[in-house]
């Protein structure tokens, strides 16, 4: 019984992600899961689509650049689809990985189908944290050298002013000493 429920769980889990990604509704990751998408693309997906949803195939082709009638029929034998709609002329989209489950029973095609997709799903995600983590750090660096060199301002201001207080008290001492002193007294003979 229980091999049974984890069976339809791995199923479940396996129709899931080979389930058809809508281009106009999928987050980067989901793009991303797609064979042949990589995080260049599916920044320019997300790109375009900010402008507007994509209508149908041929908008989606003339808006992202690098994509092509050959790509968008793997995209969408992948599983990819605009507004529901799959590319014409491309094969259906998998439902499940026919060609391991023909060596091994259904019941254990599915388990093993289900690391793979979930393995799948950790590239995009770690190449987007990745990408994160290099942002923030390439904007720690701009904030600490935009620090540095207000702080190198800031001392520079201060240098100037401590120099031009100088050169103010500098005429005054001169003037000091170049006036004649009286003289304390004279020594007596």
């Amino acid at each position: 019984m229980l091999k049974k429920i984890l069976a339809i769980v791995a199923m479940l889990y396996a129709s899931i992600a080979f389930a058809a990604v809508d281009v106009n509704k999928a987050t980067a990751a989901e793009l991303d899961g797609i064979k042949g998408i990589g995080p260049g693309i599916s920044t320019k997906i997300i790109d375009e689509r900010k402008r507007g949803n994509f209508k149908d195939w041929n908008d989606f082709i003339e808006r992202v650049k690098g994509v092509g009638d050959g790509n968008a029929a793997k995209f969408s034998s992948e599983g990819m689809t605009v507004n529901g709609a799959g590319f014409k002329g491309a094969p259906a989209a998998p439902a499940a990985p026919a060609a391991k489950a023909d060596a091994k029973p259904a019941a254990a095609a599915a388990p093993a189908a289900a690391p793979a997709a979930k393995e799948e799903m950790k590239d995009p995600k770690a190449e987007a944290k990745m990408k994160s983590d290099e942002a923030k750090k390439a904007k720690a660096e701009e904030k600490a050298k935009k620090a540095e060199e207000a702080k190198a301002k800031k001392d520079a201001a201060k240098q100037a002013k401590e120099d031009a207080k100088k050169a103010k008290a500098e005429p005054k001492k001169e003037a000091a000493a170049a006036a004649p002193q009286a003289p304390a007294s004279t020594p007596k003979k």
